[in-house]
Formats: structure tokens, sequence, C-alpha cells
């Protein structure tokens, strides 16, 4: 991997507002890696050696419970911080990262958290935002899997993965990865064979199309007043 340019970082926002200098010193600690589609990047439960910085691709952040059950937490998309267990005081994985498509990524080694935390106060104010921004996500997650319809919380995936990730075509807004039935129902806490009942009957009425683990948003109008809905 050719030497990145600073200023490539300084358009992120974990690194927003960082001087020139300081960004190539982070940069000169980092180590480029590539990770295949469906590689783990990290395991949860294994000493938290290092923190990332996703360049390209797509993250896919699987919390398992203690009967095996997978729940898929979040994705995360190129521009983003992963594996900063030291930010939420923790000394291990709290969750599986697992590349969703190959992947680029800058890693640093965790023993170095605190002196690029102290060194660079723009990059923990940045940081801890996120890490409260993601929290409120994982509460508003709670409250919809209480309340919400099974229809509603499949609604709400499929279009917070385009508002993430989406890329317009001729079509619509396309889920720029692909993403199977199966990660629905994980992210959303129900069945595969409900998510596949309805992303077919969406697909019927033109709200969607899909096919070999791409979703593409026809009428994301409509979807978007379906995931409002209350009865």
């Amino acid at each position: 991997m050719s030497r990145l340019d600073p200023s490539l970082l300084a358009a992120l926002p974990p690194f927003s507002g960082m001087e020139r200098d300081a960004l190539a010193a982070m940069l000169a600690g980092a180590k480029p890696i590539r990770q295949p589609k469906d590689a783990y990047i990290f395991r949860q439960g294994e000493d938290a050696h290092a923190f990332f910085l996703l360049l390209d691709g797509y993250v896919r952040v699987v919390k398992l419970a203690p009967d095996g059950e997978q729940v898929i937490v979040r994705f995360i998309a190129s521009g983003e911080l992963l594996g900063i267990a030291k930010a939420i005081g923790r000394d291990r994985y709290p969750a599986n990262a697992i590349a969703a498509a190959d992947c680029v990524l800058l890693a640093w080694p965790s023993r170095s958290w605190d002196a690029i935390v102290a060194a660079n106060p723009g990059f923990a104010t940045n940081t801890y935002a996120m890490v409260g921004n993601r929290l409120l996500d994982t509460q508003d997650k709670v409250v919809e899997l209480a309340t919400e319809r099974v229809e509603q919380r499949v609604a709400n995936a499929v279009l917070n993965l385009a508002r993430q990730t989406g890329r317009q075509t001729d079509e619509g807004t396309l889920i720029d990865f692909r993403i199977s039935r199966q990660d629905i129902s994980e992210m959303t806490g129900t069945t595969l064979h409900t998510v596949s009942r309805l992303l077919s009957n969406w697909e019927t009425k033109g709200w969607i199309k899909s096919g070999r683990q791409r979703i593409t948003l026809v009428d994301s109008r409509t979807l978007a007043t379906l995931a409002t809905a209350r009865d």
C-alpha cells in the first residue's frame, strides 16, 4: 500500500480539525492491513490489541449471546473507527468484527491509545462523541425491538443501510455491499422466513429490487412511511 497523504485523513470525522503534523505523526504509528470479505478483523472476548480506521469496505459488528445466537449490532462504513475498546474502558473486544466486503484498514496498537488521545484532544473529542452516538443508536435499537412491529424493524434496517452506504443508480438507491436476508434477520431480531416474506412482498409491490444479496430501494418514501407508521 502506498504511503497515505495526511490530507486524506483530515476529511474524515475522527480527525476533523487536526493539524497536518499531528495527522502525519498518527499515520507514522499505523500499520496498513487488508482483510478479504468474511475475514475476522477481531473476535469477541480476545485481548484488544489494536484499534482500527476503516479506509475502504464495510465491516459487520456481531455480538454473540451466551446461548450462541448472533446479533448484528451495526455495520461500519469507510472513514469510521472500530475496535476502540480502550475508549470504553475495556481490555477485550466486546463483539466480533467481520469484513462484509474486501477491506483496507489502518491499525494502531492499543498501547498507543493513551498517548494519542493526550497529544490530540480534538481526536479524543471526536472519538468520544462517536462512542456516545453509537450508544444512543444502541438504546434506540432496544426501544425499536421492544415497541415496533417486525415490518417496521425490517424497513428501518433497510433504510438505515441505504442512508449509510447507498449509491444512486438508474433503478434507485443501491445498498452498496452484499447483504443477505440472514444478515437482516440478525439485525432486526426476527426470523429468516419473516424477512424473506417481507422483502418478497415489497419487491412484488415495486418498493425494492433484490437479488444475489443486493437490495435497491426503488420507493424509499413508501418504506419510510411504513417504518414510522403507528397503529
